[in-house]
């Protein structure tokens, strides 16, 4: 095989993989954001109207069809402008090499020991809270705009800062990796229409930041005390302590598990 042969054998593949890779992102950001599945919806309902319409010979179907198929793309990037922007922009803040930072199984069971106290503190009491952990998605457009802290997890601490009459305690604190990246954070409220007007403006902007990033939202409710999770675009909604921990634990589990010598028994204590 010549030089030549090879190099454009190793564009092509190249050239697949990167479109490949767009396809993943986009329906990725699709898949967690309700206006952009309708859109989806519409456009796979119109292309079946148009090959059934080919198929029959519906000739008026068909010329409607045409000038859908030619101003439609149009239209639709005015009317959700917004729903596109804001999945563009989703997919510029991903980090493809994933979290800023892989957190150990010991790091990992204390920052989730330290939440679920405060969860636990903050539940009884009926205090609300909105707490996001950021992974692969940066959520740094948030953290500019919000009060910078860059301090240990402590249940004392995310206690206090939601604690109400306190300055910060109506915004959502932001964990980058096991620090308190920033409090007082404000994010965008979901616009879905499935969504229980039940819910308040906690519950809403955990859901938000779920759909537009791959964020752990926990909500807990000023009115029931009920804890919640949002992930992945939906919310479980009044969980258990046992049943919060559980998909605490699941979620924030890296995709190769890191250990250190300090998380596991040297080979001569296991001889001992």
């Amino acid at each position: 095989m010549s030089l030549a042969s090879l190099w454009s054998l190793v564009t092509k593949i190249l050239d697949i993989c990167v479109v490949w890779l767009l396809f993943y992102f986009v329906l990725k950001n699709i898949k967690n954001n309700a206006k952009m599945v309708l859109i989806l919806k519409g456009v796979i309902l119109v292309i079946l109207i148009e090959i059934i319409s080919n198929a029959l010979n519906l000739y008026t179907v068909g010329l409607i069809l045409q000038y859908v198929v030619e101003w439609g793309p149009l239209a639709i990037i005015v009317i959700f402008q917004p729903e596109i922007r804001g999945m563009l922009e989703s997919i510029g803040r991903t980090q493809l090499l994933g979290r800023h930072k892989t957190l150990t199984v010991s790091e990992r069971e204390k920052m989730v020991n330290e939440i679920m106290k405060a969860i636990e503190f903050l539940k009884k009491n009926k205090i609300g809270a909105l707490t996001v952990i950021e992974r692969d998605i940066s959520l740094q457009e948030y953290i500019d705009r919000a009060t910078k802290l860059y301090a240990d997890i402590s249940s004392e601490l995310l206690g206090n800062l939601f604690y109400p009459n306190s300055p910060l305690h109506d915004g959502g604190v932001i964990i980058q990796g096991n620090r308190i990246t920033c409090a007082g954070a404000v994010f965008k409220t979901s616009m879905n229409p499935n969504v229980s007007k039940k819910l308040g403006t906690r519950h809403r902007a955990a859901l938000g930041v779920a759909e537009e990033s791959d964020a752990l939202a926990l909500v807990v409710s000023e009115e029931t005390g009920r804890i919640s999770i949002a992930y992945d675009g939906e919310l479980k909604y009044n969980l258990t302590l046992d049943e919060f921990r559980k998909i605490l634990m699941e979620e924030l589990k890296p995709k190769t598990e890191i250990f250190y010598d300090s998380d596991v028994e040297s080979e001569d204590d296991i001889n001992a």
